[in-house]
């Protein structure tokens, strides 16, 4: 099970409860093999023992045939484990497996020996099929790379590696296929792409010319052609990919205390194992009354070895956090590691940015109001040229605007944005602004006041230091915006905060349609980063800041939880948020914190649980009411519902 969970000690490797009896590295046998042959032979065995006088007539063919029955199933672990030893990792479940089987041996329970093994490279097995189902869908996200790509040169078509392919160069992707690399959509009708693998989306998407086409999209139309815009190694979905790989990195703080547990706890149960068998002999020599058998205890001894195995806690823990992972995959939600799922489940403060986050981000012009004797046209076309180079939501929404009504936009000498505000640009030998209220303010340029209570989005124009009129422009909020208020507060998260740049007016307005009962206008990046650290230091608030990832990085680095909406294809998103969820659905966010709580919930069944059945029946073996059958049935029992029980994670609906 190297796949789930890993050691590292003093510089070596070692894998926990690792395809040992299947699938060992040294290639001995095939998976179930080994266990098979050894099952036949205890089988056999036990009949003969039983049966005929073969087994006792001779005092070499009784332990020499389950010695034979032992090696498929035996060598691998026996062997596994004293390399651990000669590395100096002295205590690992191995070790104890290979004490109790060569102690069984040394004590005449030949068969026990072999059915200890047996059963343990059994439970390994069916533990693998467990992790198979855990790791499925991740391993399917791995596997949506395009090996080919069509490359289009001089007219020719010629087939490439993706690693091979330049920016800028044309690719041509067939129906059916998948995008091998981010770029710009060429085809002049656009296309239908399939989703699903990226965003969890089940309705295909339609991207027109000019829009962004990622790579792991499927072609669902007709053939189209793209402008290659980033390498392989930076596109959206390498990024992607190097995240889901590197997630099990960050261990959650339930997994580290598990490891170091098991660093603990196997060296005390193999002293306590010691102790079971030679403090009985120290009490019969205080009380003559009590008989010591050295045999019987030594047998009570490897019990308590075959039961205190860590694996089911060692196993189920990081396969739960895993698991949690792979739920939130389905669903288009990617934890950078398990951490963050232990993490979201304590949010109790959730702040969102408003544009593109909440809302659509995709603004249309619905008035325009021009002062200073110019015209409707010619107001719109100067403030289309200011925000031409701009790729705020505003400005885009002017220039399309004004291109679709078929305005031709004046030539731009120079043009600096201001960050939070808006434009400065120099047109036709005019200095001109476009941007909020606060822009006109800071350059002294006055305004009719009545803009200052308008709640609507207002981008104003000003020539030459004078006010030359405003247009109003209208978001929309995402259907399941309101939706998501509701169910955060279901969960029952304290606060949820509206953060944004815009007028106060604007982000109240909004605030009130979703019904959020805190809302900040007029933030520039650094003030929402200052109110976020402020909630994130206050004892008993855990933040989560929800932002589209680009303006928002910062914001995103230094909540306790950062999440990036639709950051597919935002590099500031992949880089600063703990969480990406890779559709627009801001009602993911519960999702993801129902997933954390979910994942939290079933580790601590397993910690508890195991625990108390360990001890139960480490207790019953001591006092001698447990087999080495019993032993190895109940470990391997216990570590199957546990595995078990970290799988409710994946089959749970949220």
């Amino acid at each position: 099970m190297a796949t789930v969970v890993e050691h590292h000690h003093n510089g070596h490797h070692h894998s926990c409860c690792a395809d040992h009896c299947n699938h060992h590295e040294g290639g001995w046998f095939r998976p179930y093999l080994g266990a098979s042959i050894s099952l036949a032979l205890l089988i056999a065995g036990l009949i003969l023992d039983h049966y005929h006088d073969f087994m006792t007539d001779t005092t070499w063919a009784k332990p020499l045939w389950y010695f034979v029955a032992f090696i498929p199933v035996g060598f691998p672990v026996v062997k596994e484990a004293f390399e651990g030893i000669a590395q100096k990792d002295y205590f690992n479940e191995l070790t104890l497996m290979a004490i109790a089987c060569i102690g069984a041996f040394c004590i005449g329970e030949y068969s026990e020996a072999v059915g200890v093994m047996l059963f343990y490279c059994i439970g390994e097995n069916l533990q693998d099929r467990a992790v198979d189902k855990a790791t499925r869908d991740i391993s399917k996200l791995l596997e949506i790379k395009a090996e080919i790509t069509r490359v289009v040169k001089d007219g020719e078509v010629i087939e490439m590696k993706p690693d091979q392919v330049q920016v800028g160069n044309i690719i041509e992707v067939h129906p059916g296929e998948r995008v091998p690399l981010d770029g710009v959509m060429l085809t002049e009708e656009g296309g239908m792409f399939d989703t699903a693998a990226l965003t969890g989306e089940s309705v295909p998407r339609e991207i027109d010319k000019g829009g962004e086409v990622l790579a792991g999209m499927i072609s669902s139309g007709s053939t189209v052609r793209i402008n290659v815009i980033r390498p392989a190694s930076d596109s959206a979905l390498s990024r992607i990919l190097d995240l889901v790989k590197n997630a099990q990195a960050k261990k959650a703080k339930s997994e580290v205390f598990i490891r170091k547990f098991a660093r603990i706890y196997t060296p005390v149960v193999t002293l306590l194992a010691f102790l079971v068998v030679v403090f009985p002999y120290f009490i019969s020599l205080i009380h003559p009354s009590f008989v010591y058998h050295f045999n019987e205890w030594l047998y009570r001894a490897l019990v308590f070895l075959v039961i205190s195995c860590p694996c089911a806690l060692v196993i189920s823990v990081p396969l739960s956090y895993f698991a949690g992972i792979g739920a939130a995959s389905r669903q288009g939600i990617l934890f950078k590691g398990g951490n963050y799922l232990e993490t979201i489940k304590n949010v109790n403060v959730v702040a969102f940015d408003k544009t593109g986050t909440l809302t659509t981000g995709q603004f249309s012009v619905e008035e325009s109001h021009p002062v200073l004797g110019i015209d409707k046209n010619q107001m719109l076309a100067i403030m289309a040229a200011a925000e031409s180079e701009s790729s705020h939501p505003l400005a885009k929404a002017i220039v399309n605007y004004v291109k679709g009504i078929g305005l031709k936009i004046p030539t731009v000498e120079s043009m600096h944005e201001v960050a939070g505000k808006g434009t400065k640009a120099v047109i036709e030998g005019k200095i001109v602004l476009a941007g909020n209220l606060k822009l006109l303010k800071d350059e002294n340029i006055s305004y009719p006041g009545e803009l200052n209570f308008n709640s609507s989005t207002i981008v104003a124009l000003a020539i030459n230091g004078e006010f030359a009129g405003y247009v109003i422009l209208q978001d929309t909020p995402k259907l399941d915006s309101a939706r998501t208020v509701t169910d955060l507060h279901n969960l029952g998260v304290d606060q949820v905060v509206m953060l944004s740049g815009d007028r106060k007016e604007i982000v109240d307005k909004y605030a009130g349609m979703l019904g959020i009962k805190h809302s900040f206008g007029e933030l520039l990046p650094q003030d929402k980063a200052e109110y976020v650290e402020k909630i994130s230091k206050t004892p008993g608030k855990n933040i989560a800041f929800v932002g589209d990832g680009m303006n928002d990085a910062p914001v995103l680095a230094i909540s306790n939880v950062g999440v990036a909406m639709g950051g597919l294809g935002s590099d500031a998103a992949i880089e600063s948020a703990d969480i990406v969820i890779q559709t627009d659905n801001p009602s993911k966010v519960a999702t993801a914190i129902k997933i954390g709580r979910y994942t939290h919930k079933i580790v601590m069944q397993n910690i508890i649980g195991a625990l108390v059945i360990k001890v139960t029946i480490l207790t019953l073996g001591i006092i001698g009411f447990a087999s080495l059958w019993a032993a190895v049935f109940a470990d391997v029992g216990v570590t199957m519902l546990a595995v078990l029980n970290s799988m409710r994670v994946l089959w749970h609906k949220y």
